[in-house]
């Protein structure tokens, strides 16, 4: 079967219910605004000589007042509209390689998470870094990819901003501003553009806007886009070999070689299988009712279909995989917004309203659970061999089926996520000798999760084959049996004639009537509501105890809770609850996990900045950050049954900083920070042995980070030279210890204490006592990363003209924080990409060619896995910066 991807009626959608699309490439390729200089410039050659002499500045409103990015005391990279357009930036992926202090990590788009500065949980239902569009959070982890086009600026604020952001900004925050509308002037534009994978697929990509003045009090800004990119990874035939050449014939859980099957992708493979499709738009109006006051509501959509994975299996080939069902991932969007900013008196009022609704469709191909549960050997057929309905006859003792399943797994997802937000803040009057933002925040976030592993037909089944059937002596594949299955001492099979599980059966059957499926073909089955509420009030206020030094100081009290209800497990857990299978369509007919976490708290800052003279300023921040915890589900362990898992706790950050920003003759820039931050109950997933690969949340102990970032802008006369980079020294501060069960507490729970090269009593695979020593590294986090442009900026026919080259590099980093996975996984190493651009200007018109990854470099950036690393390390992913891309661009403004 081949997977299709068809652009159906949303190919349409977009394209514009508004108009046309957007800006001019121009401006400088540094990370701060040209936007500022006169448009009388760009129509006069000879003022431009003087509007490039100089570097442009930029306004920026992390501290929830507009100021310039270079008065700001605390570390933050504000990548404005110019920059964004010039390194063709499209989404969360392309911008985090601009950003020293981001890492991002996932499945591709739409399933991305970002970090900062190392601090890179792996658990927890909290991301640790806020993601802002405009005013407004978008909670979770795997975060919408939201498309970067007219856009005035991405801010990125590095530690923590739990004053004024929040639970979600533990470690950093990112927030995208979108270009607002404009009252008393008409506008639009549109870009298009070709472009290319190396040796991959063709793409394109057309954006428009429009800015409509209604009257002198009204104005609508509109923008709508179309992009499709072409796939670069292979689904290539596997011809019945596995990712090292070997057979992949699977025994399905015995050695009786009449119930092997193997496994082969040729009806799906496919060369360049993982395109975009994507389609959106924003609409905002903005109102001014009276002096001093605005109102501007807001609606963003979006629409992004991704075929495939993003990572391959160096395994199997460069940019090669072997998939075997299809991956397909639906996510569609909306955010609406209600800004209103005003004034009472001399009191300056905001209120800021959100309401987010998400829809994630996912279809995973999930066979490297099968070759997983085939590897464990004889004793797991039950895992693996079901019998078609439809091939089975007769009735009682006389039934026989002949024909087997493909037990080939596959998933299947359905996530809805509703989320509400209101914020007010109110400042002091500018008269008064110190000011003060203090507010209240609140949010409500409901979310449906239903995931399903299933199998194609499950539900068609007429039985399965029970453990030890496809061996045991004279036992009848196909047939009803009529006693159980036992092993003696020696691990032989036999019949158990003590055991009647079906009176009709037949004495020498192995089949066990009825269906694994929970519901739907689903072998594993969870449905989930969760349920978050965050409320908070804060306060951050500023003195100035000279006209030159300025103390800021914050807190934010908050109140934190957590609740889920739902179903998760395989049919003998729904046995376990009272409830029989298949489930009926309707969603939690059967429940057998329900927790709830509540907290409270405080987080608070202070900063102290001195402003030696107008364009150097020096300061020192302590600032603080939590990730709220929550409870883990009781979990089922192999020859035990059920057993409870602790809750996992909150996870705080602690930030000491220091550091400068300066301007020199208006040419060089330079910033710098330095900081040392400590991390306390790191929140982290693990598997522990004996649950089948169902994973819990637990602290994972204290880690330190300390290091330093630096951006730096040089401007000689035509000559634009743009740095920035970050130096990070990341590692855990004592041993972490490993979470095992207490048989006779019938718990899961961290080890008390725990001995280096010494291992879990009974557990399977065995499991080492210690899962990080001190001083490991954490993971997914480079030691230094960073990126340096060179911008040369010209005329040529009477057409403005620039030349752009980029460096972007990063050393090696590890993969996970437990050991032994991280062995398994194995480092990504260094590596540096290179792009490079130029482009045409004239008349309002545009014209530029570029390529990224310009020698097609492939820049290692995480390792994943299917299942648990323990067993699935040999099927792991490798995701990568994107290879060579190449295209050309025309844009026009109106």
């Amino acid at each position: 079967m081949s997977i299709r991807t068809r652009v159906r009626r949303w190919n349409a959608v977009c394209l514009l219910s508004t108009t046309a699309i957007v800006a001019p490439l121009a401006g400088a390729g540094t990370a701060y605004a040209e936007d500022d200089v006169p448009a009388a410039a760009a129509e006069a050659p000879e003022a431009a000589p003087q509007a490039q002499s100089s570097l442009g500045d930029i306004v920026v409103t992390a501290t929830r007042t507009s100021e310039s990015v270079q008065k700001v005391p605390i570390s933050i990279q504000a990548l404005g509209e110019a920059k964004l357009e010039a390194r063709q930036i499209n989404g969360l992926s392309d911008f985090a390689n601009l950003l020293p202090s981001v890492t991002i990590a996932g499945l591709g788009p739409g399933r991305q998470t970002p970090y900062f500065r190392g601090i890179v949980p792996a658990g927890g239902a909290y991301a640790s870094v806020g993601y802002y569009l405009d005013d407004i959070p978008i909670a979770g982890t795997d975060l919408p990819d939201i498309h970067v086009y007219d856009i005035e600026r991405i801010e990125a604020l590095s530690g923590p901003q739990g004053t004024l952001y929040g639970a979600g900004s533990l470690a950093g925050t990112i927030r995208f501003i979108s270009k607002k509308p404009e009252i008393g002037e008409f506008e639009w534009g549109y870009n298009a553009e070709l472009n290319k994978y190396g040796a991959g697929d063709f793409g394109q990509q057309i954006e428009g806007y429009v800015n409509i003045p209604v009257s002198d009090t009204l104005a609508v800004r509109a923008m709508g886009y179309y992009r499709h990119d072409g796939g670069f990874i292979d689904n290539v035939a596997n011809n019945g070999l596995n990712n090292v050449g070997d057979s992949l014939a699977l025994e399905l859980g015995d050695l009786n070689p009449a119930t092997s099957y193997t496994l082969d992708n040729g009806d799906i493979a496919k060369n360049d299988y993982n395109p975009i499709y994507e389609v959106g738009g924003r609409l905002q109006l903005l109102w001014e009712p009276a002096p001093g006051w605005e109102i501007r509501p807001e609606v963003t959509a979006q629409r992004q279909i991704a075929y495939g994975y993003f990572g391959y299996d160096p395994r199997v080939g460069d940019l090669e995989v072997h998939d075997y069902d299809l991956t397909r991932q639906n996510d569609k969007w909306y955010q609406a917004q209600l800004a209103i900013h005003g004034h009472i008196g001399d009191w300056d009022v905001v209120s800021a309203t959100g309401y987010f609704n998400r829809k994630v469709n996912l279809r995973n191909d999930y066979t490297y659970y099968t070759v997983t549960y085939d590897s464990f050997g004889p004793g797991y057929e039950s895992y693996l061999q079901f019998w078609d309905r439809s091939s089975c006859s007769g009735s009682g003792a006389d039934m026989a089926c002949t024909g087997l399943i493909n037990p080939q797994q596959y998933y299947k997802g359905l996530t809805r996520d509703k989320q509400f937000t209101q914020e007010l803040r109110v400042t002091t009057p500018s008269s008064w000798p110190f000011d003060v933002t203090f507010g209240g925040f609140y949010q409500s976030r409901k979310e449906q999760t239903n995931d399903q592993y299933a199998t194609h037909g499950l539900a068609d089944m007429m039985g399965y084959t029970q453990a030890g059937g496809g061996d045991v002596a004279g036992g009848l594949l196909g047939v009803p049996g009529m006693y159980g299955i036992a092993w003696d001492d020696d691990g032989t099979p036999f019949f158990d004639t003590s055991d009647v599980i079906n009176p009709n059966g037949d004495p020498m059957g192995t089949m066990i009537l009825g269906s694994r499926a929970v519901k739907y073909d689903a072998f594993y089955l969870s449905e989930r509501n969760n349920d978050w509420k965050d409320k908070a009030i804060f306060a951050e206020g500023h003195y100035d105890i000279t006209p030159t030094l300025k103390v800021t100081g914050g807190i934010r009290f908050f109140w934190t809770s957590f609740k889920s209800e739902g179903f998760s497990g395989v049919a003998a857990s729904a046995a376990g609850a009272g409830c029989s299978v298949p489930f009926p369509m309707e969603r939690l007919s059967c429940i057998n996990a329900n927790g709830s976490y509540k907290e409270s708290g405080e987080t608070h800052k202070i900063a102290l900045d001195w402003q030696i003279d107008t364009d150097k300023m020096v300061y020192a921040t302590y600032s603080t950050g939590f990730r709220p915890g929550g409870y883990n589900r009781a979990l089922r362990v192999n020859g035990v049954g059920l057993v409870t898992v602790q809750p996992y706790e909150s996870e705080t950050l602690s930030n000491y900083e220091i550091g400068f920003k300066t301007t020199w003759g208006n040419i060089f820039r330079f910033n710098m920070a330095a900081y040392y931050e400590t991390w306390d109950n790191i929140q982290y997933s693990v598997v522990v042995s004996g649950t089948q690969g169902a994973g819990m949340t637990g602290n994972a102990g204290k880690a330190e980070v300390k290091g330093i970032e630096y951006d730096a802008d040089l401007k000689l006369g035509d000559v634009t030279i743009s740095s920035s980079g970050a130096f990070n020294d990341a590692k855990l501060k004592g041993n972490f210890c490993n979470f095992a069960l207490d048989p006779v507490a019938m718990s899961i729970s961290q080890l008390s204490s725990c001995i280096a090269d010494a291992y879990v009593p009974d557990s399977y695979p065995p499991t080492p006592q210690v899962a990080a020593a001190d001083g490991t590294r954490l993971p997914r986090q480079p030691r230094f990363k960073g990126t340096t442009s060179v911008r040369y900026d010209t005329f040529l026919g009477g057409m403005d003209a620039y030349l752009m080259g980029s460096a972007n590099y990063q050393t090696g980093a590890t993969q996970d924080l437990n050991v032994a996975n991280n062995e398994l996984l194995g480092n990504t190493p260094g590596f540096v990409s290179f792009d490079f651009s130029a482009g045409l200007k004239r008349d309002g018109w545009t014209l530029d060619l570029f390529i990224q990854n310009a020698f097609d470099k492939r820049g290692q950036l995480t390792r994943n896995t299917f299942c648990s690393i323990t067993f699935c390390s040999g099927s792991s992913r490798t995701f990568a910066i994107k290879p060579q891309f190449f295209g050309l661009r025309w844009g026009q403004t109106f």
